[in-house]
């Protein structure tokens, strides 16, 4: 079965130089994007029903661009004037850049991990007499609180946005070769959307081993698997699989 059409579970790349254009150009087929899920924030009311006062912590964790987002929203929303010796420890580099969207960098402490939050640990536990807050989704990889819980500091996670499933009903009697997905709230939206879907020659991507183990879970079929060896990203688990698929086709 030829590939001509393909639906991404994310909002559309804003950079022009998406390898997903390049894809889509050199492969000459069709991609969409739609989010499946999308965040919506929790009101500074609700963050109070949590029992977090931001007058209590001398330190923020931020592991996404939306929890940056979130926490300068809640403590607009409280009122609350952010001090400058505020300690903030960023995840990875993406995240301590985006930071500087509300802080003025060179006059801030922050503090940056490579990549996964285990690399931002060691970070932590030299400051470990900081109280420090988490402010974060309603789901949260395990990977979080067990590595915080092991170093012994001095913390507490607060909801400050939720993931919530999108409206795709318009998407109904609209057709893909393949769904590619980066989550396992993607694959949850698309059963909350369409619980009567059947795969049949729909092909499915999936990132990651707790997407795999979703599409898995669900007794649907992976046909494109990402990361591999081979193909440590999507767009090149796709283009793989694309070029065998179209093989000799027109």
């Amino acid at each position: 079965m030829k590939v001509k059409t393909i639906l991404v579970s994310q909002p559309e790349p804003k950079i022009e130089n998406s390898p997903y254009f390049d894809l889509q150009e050199k492969q000459k087929v069709k991609i969409d994007f739609r989010p499946f899920i999308h965040v919506e924030g929790v009101s500074a009311k609700d963050v109070r029903q949590q029992k977090v006062d931001l007058n209590n912590y001398t330190a923020i964790i931020l592991t996404s661009r939306n929890a940056v987002d979130h926490f300068f929203r809640v403590a607009e929303e409280m009122r609350f004037k952010i001090p400058d010796t505020l300690k903030y420890f960023c995840q990875s580099e993406a995240v301590a850049f985006y930071l500087q969207k509300y802080v003025v960098y060179r006059k801030r402490k922050i503090y940056v991990g490579k990549s996964s939050f285990s690399e931002l640990s060691p970070l932590i536990k030299k400051y470990k007499d900081e109280k420090f807050l988490l402010p974060n989704t309603d789901k949260v990889k395990p990977e979080v609180p067990d590595t915080l819980n092991a170093l012994g500091v001095n913390w507490k996670q607060a909801i400050f946005y939720k993931t919530v499933i999108s409206d795709l009903t318009d998407l109904a009697d609209v057709y893909y070769d393949v769904l590619v997905f980066f989550s396992p709230s993607g694959i949850d939206s698309l059963f909350h959307n369409f619980p009567d879907f059947k795969q049949n020659e729909t092909r499915i991507a999936a990132f990651g081993p707790t997407t795999i183990k979703a599409v898995e879970d669900k007794g649907l079929r992976i046909d494109i698997p990402a990361p591999t060896p081979d193909t440590p990203s999507m767009t090149m688990a796709l283009e793989k699989y694309i070029e065998k698929a179209n093989k000799g086709s027109k």
